[in-house]
């Protein structure tokens, strides 16, 4: 990597730092580094401290453009407000909440970017970790509390950091992805710090399947883990077929439009992102409107 990346990458890990209550040794343990080496790469040292791999890591876990490519441009749209207005409420109320819905509207990016801007709240992708052990670890660190001894250690300690941490959010995406124990142990830490810690479970369509099956079907823990995150299914997106389409539309016109170069054809943008469902894909804009800064650049 070169000098330039590492100090954009320093740039973000400073500005995550604002939004992380604990120390600078907890923080630097939510990055997957010691204190030592962040308190270094404060001071300037960019070289010969950590290797390119957990640079790029870094990177990632902070959601950090290093391909040259225009930053990325948030759009108020709907789903973003309806989602934020949740994550706050959750937030502030220390409440649980769950929202399925379809894939491809924006959840994800909604749910990262309040994690970037505000502050105790943490982003889990479940589909990457489907265990128990996994995930309780992995929450661990994303507050910074040791994750790497005994599997009752961690979960006590990040018991305890909840408790006395103020407003701490957890956000759960992907969250159809977790195997059965990993279900039942979100049961427990919501029992542990009830009161203490809000809860956002988000999926598509599977993860109401899945719950509502197991519910049916009278597999245990399933009917007090939906009670605990309200007992609803939220959704954002209209289930009438009108206005489905015409809110999906709305909302990739108002990305498209925060994102494209001055004098793109949005409606040109827009069409080339239908599916055979006729709505469009939100993932690929992105895809498209890197079409559009590429042919510029070449005829530049």
């Amino acid at each position: 990597m070169t000098v330039e990346q590492k100090q954009k990458v320093l740039a973000s890990m400073e500005a995550a730092r604002q939004n992380f209550a604990g120390s600078d040794a907890k923080f630097a343990m939510s990055l997957g580094i010691n204190a030592g080496q962040y308190s270094r790469i404060r001071n300037g040292e960019l070289e010969r401290v950590l290797s390119d791999e957990k640079w790029i890591s870094i990177a990632r876990h902070l959601g950090v453009n290093l391909t040259g490519r225009p930053e990325w441009k948030t759009a108020n749209t709907l789903v973003f407000q309806f989602i934020t207005a949740q994550l706050e409420m959750c937030q502030r109320n220390s409440m649980s909440a769950l929202l399925c819905d379809r894939a491809d509207i924006g959840k994800t990016y909604t749910a990262q970017y309040y994690v970037r801007n505000h502050q105790n709240a943490v982003y889990i992708d479940c589909s990457q970790v489907k265990t128990k052990t996994a995930l309780i670890r992995r929450i661990a660190k994303s507050f910074g509390v040791g994750s790497t001894g005994t599997y009752s250690n961690v979960y006590e300690d990040l018991v305890y950091y909840l408790k006395v941490l103020p407003m701490p959010l957890i956000i759960l995406d992907e969250a159809g992805d977790l195997q059965y124990d990993a279900f039942l142990e979100i049961k427990a830490l919501w029992n542990a710090t009830d009161m203490c810690c809000g809860y956002y479970m988000m999926g598509a369509d599977g993860l109401k399947a899945k719950i509502q099956r197991s519910i049916d079907n009278k597999k245990v823990g399933y009917t007090e883990i939906f009670s605990r995150f309200g007992r609803k299914y939220g959704t954002v997106i209209p289930m009438e077929a009108q206005e489905r389409e015409r809110m999906t539309l709305t909302c990739a016109a108002m990305i498209i439009k925060a994102n494209c170069a001055a004098g793109t054809d949005i409606n040109q943008v827009l069409r080339r992102t239908m599916g055979e469902d006729n709505m469009p894909s939100l993932r690929r804009i992105y895809k498209e409107l890197s079409k559009e800064a590429t042919t510029s650049a070449k005829l530049g």
